[in-house]
């Protein structure tokens, strides 16, 4: 596992660890629930920036099929 990775996972657990524990008491920190939010979608972003399109191929692989026009004269 390169070092990316683990820096990304790290961002995704911590996060929600922060987010959660801010979420979960009595007397809620606003900053400190927003700081969680932040890094877990830092996290997030990071991992989905390295994930490829599932649709990038699709100009050249198209599921209509274009056939060539006749003219009109040859008739």
């Amino acid at each position: 596992m390169n070092i990316s990775r683990v820096i990304n996972l790290i961002c995704v657990v911590v996060g929600g660890i922060v987010a959660i524990y801010a979420q979960a008491g009595e007397k809620q920190n606003t900053y400190l629930l927003m700081g969680g939010i932040i890094l877990l979608m830092f996290g997030i972003y990071r991992t989905s920036r390295n994930i490829p399109s599932k649709y990038e191929k699709q100009e050249e692989e198209s599921f209509v099929k274009s056939e060539p026009i006749e003219d009109d004269k040859e008739r």
